[in-house]
């Protein structure tokens, strides 16, 4: 008797075919939960590019702001320089007219950076957009009201680059008598 593949009894196969079924399962499974995990990677990759790219972009943003705001001192010195210029000779103001043509084209740096200035006087001190260096006294304004500006705010239409330094109104302290205090306790 020949006990080749042919003359197995049928009960004998079918474990194999059972087994290698199995087999065949438990291997699309794992098939199916590493395309799962390549997926996953590839989406993550994806993420972390778009973080990075947009973190890049806030560095690069970040650091033309800051060149920005070292420049505004010079800029607001020189816009002071040119405002005397009604009070000087006829080839002083001549000469001053380059200056103020190199000030406006400074001017139009700032714009095109989305950076533009804003005037604080008459409005109400805001600690996000003010820096208030001095108080005055007065009972004709209403206490918080910028009465005097000593130097430009600059902002992006985002953030503040530079707070206006300005001078507040606030109210009078009231002046306790004293001297009438110190008789009634006599």
């Amino acid at each position: 008797m020949n006990n080749g593949p042919e003359n197995a009894p049928p009960s004998q196969e079918e474990p194999e075919k059972t087994t290698t079924c199995d087999e065949l399962v438990q291997l699309q499974q794992e098939l199916q939960e590493q395309k799962e995990k390549y997926l996953r990677s590839l989406a993550e990759i994806e993420n972390t590019k778009k973080r990075l790219q947009k973190e890049r972009q806030e560095m690069v943003k970040f650091a033309v702001e800051n060149v920005i705001i070292d420049f505004l001192e010079p800029l607001d010195s020189l816009e002071k320089a040119l405002s005397f210029t009604e009070h000087m000779s006829e080839e002083t103001r001549n000469w001053a007219m380059g200056f103020k043509m190199i000030l406006m084209q400074l001017q139009n740096v700032l714009s095109e950076h989305d950076v533009h200035p804003f005037d604080a006087v008459g409005k109400s001190f805001d600690p996000h957009l003010h820096e208030a260096v001095e108080t005055k006294e007065t009972e004709d304004l209403p206490e918080g009201t910028i009465v005097e500006q000593f130097a430009k705010g600059y902002k992006t239409s985002d953030r503040t680059l530079r707070p206006a330094r300005v001078k507040v109104a606030k109210k009078p302290q009231k002046e306790e008598n004293t001297s009438s205090e110190a008789s009634q306790d006599i």
